[in-house]
């Protein structure tokens, strides 16, 4: 199993979560964006940076994924082509899309782009807390614990 992280919204708290949970667990994680950024140093951790343009590191992603790998991503199309291609996705704030709920997921983000185009306000989501930070640790250490061997 290898963790792929879309790296260029990921919060630095989550990825400081999965720099320590690749240590510790020994999981291949990549973190692909289309600019540079600091890892530590780990034979576990690696940065693959990818050119600028409209999904080039999702698609970077899909290319690399294979079937029971995880990606860490707020991007619900993105998941939903991971779960297509037998892969897991889990979001920054713990929530795992799945074969089951990536659907209605990705038909109410459909429907709030409508409303964003419409005019309609809707605002974004709230910064990242301390019970979202430990609702991804948690997500994250069970998703290991079943799936890495």
């Amino acid at each position: 199993m290898n963790i792929w992280v879309d790296a260029d919204a990921c919060p630095t708290v989550i990825k400081e979560i999965l720099f320590r949970a690749a240590d510790r667990a020994k999981v291949p994680t990549t973190l692909i964006a289309n600019h540079s950024m600091r890892v530590p140093p780990s034979p576990y951790i690696k940065m693959v940076t990818v050119s600028s343009g409209f999904d080039v590191a999702d698609d970077e992603i899909v290319k690399r994924l294979s079937c029971g790998d995880l990606v860490i991503t707020a991007d619900i199309p993105l998941a939903s082509e991971v779960i297509d291609k037998g892969g897991f996705a889990l979001n920054p704030r713990g929530e795992l899309y799945t074969e089951h709920n990536i659907k209605s997921i990705l038909n109410m983000r459909d429907f709030m782009d409508t409303m964003r185009a419409s005019g309609v306000q809707t605002g974004g989501p709230a910064a990242i807390g301390a019970s979202e930070k430990q609702a991804f640790g948690n997500q994250l250490d069970r998703f290991i614990t079943k799936y890495h061997r």
